[in-house]
């Protein structure tokens, strides 16, 4: 098993709940609440550990709320290391109106950075690089940090031997595929903000992915469909793997299970093609926790056999990264 390292920039205090009706100018009371440590590459490491597998996660935490965040952290994963922040660790809310059943989701603005910090993060990352292994850089970047840190990051791991991996969007994902990484996983938003084109069709997806492909931009590009699955595309070619179906209680972690799922696999130098559905099957699991939950491995195991996984008949590209 290769190392595995993430870095979240900007994590969140996820706050989830529940109300029977969401409505304006009353005070609503809310059943329970829970709390968890959230944040791109910190869900990834969390999901990571509940598979069976070990990561590090390189995180910003800073201020009252980043004291809760980082005892709720190091409660549940051994790996966790703080990069200290003078601004406070940001807070999100998830909220579930229980007449519907409809999903609320509030995320408040992150703290700012100052230069020195965001230089100082890019010498722990490089410390924390090791040669044939996997970084991923998942999530939002802060204020103050630069559109191009993500494209940083990737050339700090392409000169150290480490697959680069990234899940972000806007600026920081157009920069990062400028740089040229190991794999991305946007979601068709993500994607068509990228790219400009509709994507409507299978033959506008393919061609958006041959076309990173073409341009050095990734070796590797997973694109998120949602309930219709992800779309694989590779040097051996583009593949299809159908998601199986679930009653969805929550969407949050869903895309962070996907890209732990997919990584640990091929971490493990598992091919493309059963990393590929042990993604979907991860991403599919995810949905059916409540609030912010993360995915529970022995769902995962179940709808990962139900795609086909660990069979004789298997579809897909059975490359090694």
């Amino acid at each position: 098993m290769q190392p595995i390292v993430t870095l979240t920039m900007n994590p969140a205090l996820d706050v989830s709940t529940s109300v029977d009706e969401v409505v304006s100018k009353h005070k609503l009371r809310c059943s329970g609440g829970r709390f968890d440590p959230g944040g791109g590459g910190v869900n990834v490491a969390r999901v990571i550990e509940r598979l069976g597998g070990e990561a590090t996660a390189l995180y910003a935490v800073g201020g009252p709320m980043g004291d809760v965040y980082r005892g709720l952290l190091e409660a549940e994963l051994d790996g966790a290391q703080p990069i200290e922040i003078e601004g406070s660790t940001r807070q999100s809310f998830n909220v579930t109106e229980d007449s519907t059943g409809k999903e609320y989701r509030f995320v408040l603005e992150g703290p700012e950075w100052q230069e020195k910090e965001w230089r100082g993060a890019l010498d722990r990352v490089e410390e924390a690089l090791s040669d044939g292994g996997y970084l991923v850089v998942s999530g939002s970047l802060p204020e103050g940090v630069p559109d191009d840190f993500t494209a940083r990051v990737a050339r700090l791991a392409k000169q150290a031997g480490t697959r680069c991996v990234v899940d972000a969007s806007g600026a920081s994902l157009e920069a990062a595929l400028d740089e040229g990484v190991f794999l991305v996983k946007p979601n068709k938003q993500e994607l068509r903000q990228l790219t400009g084109a509709d994507l409507d069709s299978r033959e506008e997806q393919e061609a958006a992915l041959q076309k990173i492909l073409d341009a050095g931009g990734s070796e590797i590009v997973a694109l998120s469909l949602g309930g219709e699955g992800a779309l694989f595309a590779s040097s051996e070619g583009v593949f299809h793997v159908p998601s199986p179906e679930v009653e969805a209680r929550s969407a949050v972690g869903a895309g962070d299970s996907f890209v732990a799922a997919l990584v640990l696999r091929l971490a493990a130098e598992e091919s493309l093609g059963d990393a590929a559905r042990y993604a979907v099957a991860a991403g599919a699991a995810a949905l059916l926790s409540e609030g912010t939950v993360m995915c529970r491995a022995e769902d995962v195991e179940r709808l990962f056999r139900e795609t086909g996984g660990e069979d004789n008949d298997r579809s897909g590209p059975d490359d090694r990264p």
